[in-house]
């Protein structure tokens, strides 16, 4: 049987901000067909979180000074899988928070988000929290941009990145990349089916 070389990869560098989509053949338990935004890429590594795989928990019933809004958890990826991190678009109103990209911050005081929360809980759409991260050592990334394991997306609209409603985000941000991207997103998920 012949293997088939397909070479979908963009020609985008990854940046802070950038969003990773996984190659439709990735076999992995963590990244196939994956989406993972990245909140810090340099010559130190890349961290960011994947934004379409969830898990079944409710932050109000782990933590109960946590608002009850029926906030979505994901599943950010393998490291620090006992941690909880958010990112949103609240900005300074989250003390401390870092920016990542215009209207895209990173962490910050999680007493303030809950006040937030408390006192307007239709800001829960801003704000997606995350257990566990995933994270690239130094030059780690690149290697795996070199073997057409990701194609990189420098333009996706934030509220993709927030939107925890979305039913298969990796189709949808790469059919909103087109042309070739849009056929890849058809690839059924077991290329045998076909």
């Amino acid at each position: 049987m012949k293997k088939l070389n397909f070479s979908f990869a963009n020609n985008e560098k990854p940046v802070k901000g950038s969003v990773l989509i996984s190659d439709p053949f990735l076999n992995d338990p963590y990244f196939g067909r994956s989406v993972v935004v990245l909140c810090e890429h340099n010559q130190d590594g890349t961290f960011g979180f994947v934004l379409n795989n969830y898990l079944d928990i409710d932050l109000h019933k782990i933590d109960s000074n946590f608002p009850n809004i029926n906030a979505r958890i994901g599943f950010g990826g393998p490291v620090s899988k006992d941690s909880l991190f958010f990112i949103h678009s609240l900005g300074e109103d989250v003390k401390n928070s870092l920016k990542i990209q215009d209207g895209l911050y990173y962490g910050g005081d999680f007493d303030d988000v809950c006040r937030i929360l408390e006192n307007n809980p239709s800001l829960n759409d801003q704000i997606r929290f995350f257990i566990g991260y995933s994270g690239w050592d130094e030059n780690q990334l690149d290697e795996e941009l070199n073997e057409k394991t990701w194609i990189t997306v420098n333009n996706i609209d934030k509220s993709l990145i927030l939107d925890t409603d979305m039913k298969d985000l990796w189709k949808t941000a790469l059919e909103k990349q087109k042309g070739k991207f849009k056929m890849i997103s058809k690839f059924p998920n077991n290329p045998s089916d076909n």
